[in-house]
């Protein structure tokens, strides 16, 4: 592994814990409504960024690198109404797809083959992700401020487990 992919997969490795930081937090902000299922998924997917970071931690460690964690930053602590913070998390999740496009353009120019494998597994990921938070977003649009939609979207949302995601 050349210290150019291994320096970005340690980037990306700080990106996803940060991930998990965001998710985190949107779920405190969620406890604080009192929507128990929105605090549910967003545990469930800061859960899944730190596995993220776990996965990559691996890659670099399975082929010799070095992995350097840095600072993770400081999440927002307020996101506003469920439809805001579900549009936040979508706008985060393409940031991320940008990220992991930008590192798999980093292992093509480097002929890093492994590592082309490996970001192949995130980029498929990402389409999923995307997907995921778009739906929560059109169907919390729809919702509107009808507060029975919304309940009822909390008790669908609050129903996701880890197994789902694999």
């Amino acid at each position: 592994m050349n210290d150019r992919i291994q320096t970005a997969f340690n980037d990306q490795i700080n990106e996803e814990l940060f991930s998990s930081y965001i998710y985190l937090a949107m779920a405190a902000h969620f406890e604080r409504m009192n929507l128990d299922g929105f605090t549910n998924w967003m545990k469930e997917q800061a859960q899944e960024e730190l596995e993220h970071a776990m996965r990559l931690f691996d890659h670099i460690n399975r082929r010799g690198g070095r992995v350097f964690l840095k600072a993770i930053g400081e999440p927002p602590s307020e996101y506003g109404t469920p439809l805001e913070v579900f549009e936040k998390a979508l706008s985060h999740e393409q940031h991320i797809t940008g990220c992991i496009n930008e590192l798999y353009k980093i292992a093509l120019e480097e002929n890093d083959y492994p590592a082309q494998i490996e970001l192949q597994w995130f980029i498929d990921e990402q389409v999923e992700e995307e997907e995921n938070v778009g739906r929560a977003v059109e169907q919390l649009r729809m919702a509107g401020d009808n507060q029975s939609a919304l309940l009822m979207l909390d008790r669908e949302l609050g129903q996701r487990t880890g197994e789902e995601e694999e």
